[in-house]
């Protein structure tokens, strides 16, 4: 699609733009550091967002900026203006390094199959019987280069749609949920997550989810992403960074309902909003995202097989090797902290 290459060409230009955004705070001497974040996407470490718990583990000023898709976060990256990027999508991930921006994941964020999705209005009665002809000739709102898209366009494959037959307009889902609640709008079908996407579920419903989305469109989940340097010039704040992130989720394990009320504030969402979308994460433990499941391998091989996918369909020219953008030893510093 057209935004896509846009987008590519874009982070291919201001991917040289990371060595002078990074390298003059190398070498331990940072005083801050940037954190991109989505707003209602509630996450264990977003207690210790609140409560300025990265601040006192790393010891330096922690600024987090809210970003509406993975794909900006990728050009903030870039430009140098974003250090870490927590829960990213694989697909903006993808775009980005197939691009030339040179980063790395360094942890697997939340796993999230039945909390990213497309939603039909309800007054179309779509089924995965009647979906071709019902959506044929309508228009869709994709926030593109997102995992969001990724599973889009395996479920119109799944479904018999071919994507010529739909107009796709690029809407990040805090607006398309909007236009999705007016009575008159015209898009017949949104995707998105998280927030967004409970409040497009008022008006519409998915065409598939549970197990069988999961087995049309596989594993959903984010990552924590790195420019490769920061991590290389920074290497144990990173890890301490990691090991306030992994305290979190344990924490969270053991009693959700005591950090809810600061997670709630970060997130920007209501209570009872929060519940309802953190209670479809999974966030893995340390043990098991340095597991052969995840960070030990099958991240690498998930890379490989999305990047195919995407270079099939025109999307990307796929990376030759997955593995040397998956880097465990900042997790593995980390969990001997």
């Amino acid at each position: 699609m057209k935004i896509l290459k846009s987008l590519t060409a874009a982070l291919v230009g201001a991917s040289a733009l990371v060595a002078t955004g990074t390298a003059a705070l190398a070498d331990g001497h940072l005083k801050e550091i940037t954190v991109a974040y989505f707003l209602e996407w509630p996450t264990p470490n977003q207690f210790a967002q609140t409560n300025k718990m990265y601040e006192e583990a790393l010891g330096v000023k922690v600024n987090w900026v809210s970003f509406d898709a993975g794909t900006a976060m990728s050009a903030a990256m870039a430009s140098g203006d974003v250090h870490i990027s927590f829960s990213q999508g694989v697909t903006p991930f993808l775009v980005a390094t197939a691009a030339g921006q040179d980063l790395q994941i360094v942890d697997v964020a939340v796993s999230y199959s039945d909390n990213d999705n497309c939603v039909v209005r309800a007054e179309l009665e779509a089924n995965k019987d009647n979906a071709a002809e019902v959506l044929k000739g309508k228009k869709v709102a994709v926030p593109l280069g997102t995992a969001a898209h990724s599973g889009f366009l395996k479920q119109i494959k799944y479904l018999n749609i071919a994507e010529s037959d739909l107009t796709i307009v690029d809407m990040a889902p805090s607006d398309s949920a909007a236009a999705f609640s007016q009575p008159n709008t015209d898009l017949a079908m949104a995707c998105g997550w998280g927030g967004s996407l409970r409040k497009m579920k008022e008006h519409g419903n998915p065409i598939i989810e549970g197990k069988e989305k999961e087995s049309v469109v596989g594993k959903v989940f984010d990552v924590t992403s790195i420019p490769t340097s920061f991590g290389e010039e920074n290497p144990e704040l990173l890890a301490k960074f990691l090991k306030v992130t992994a305290d979190m989720n344990a924490k969270y394990a053991a009693d959700p309902d005591s950090m809810m009320g600061d997670i709630q504030k970060s997130a920007g969402m209501d209570l009872e909003g929060t519940k309802a979308v953190i209670s479809t994460f999974v966030f893995p433990t340390v043990a098991e995202q340095l597991s052969d499941e995840w960070m030990g391998g099958g991240v690498a091989a998930y890379l490989t097989d999305s990047a195919a996918s995407l270079e099939s369909d025109g999307k990307i020219k796929a990376l030759s090797d997955y593995s040397a953008v998956v880097n465990s030893s900042y997790l593995d510093a980390a969990s001997k902290m």
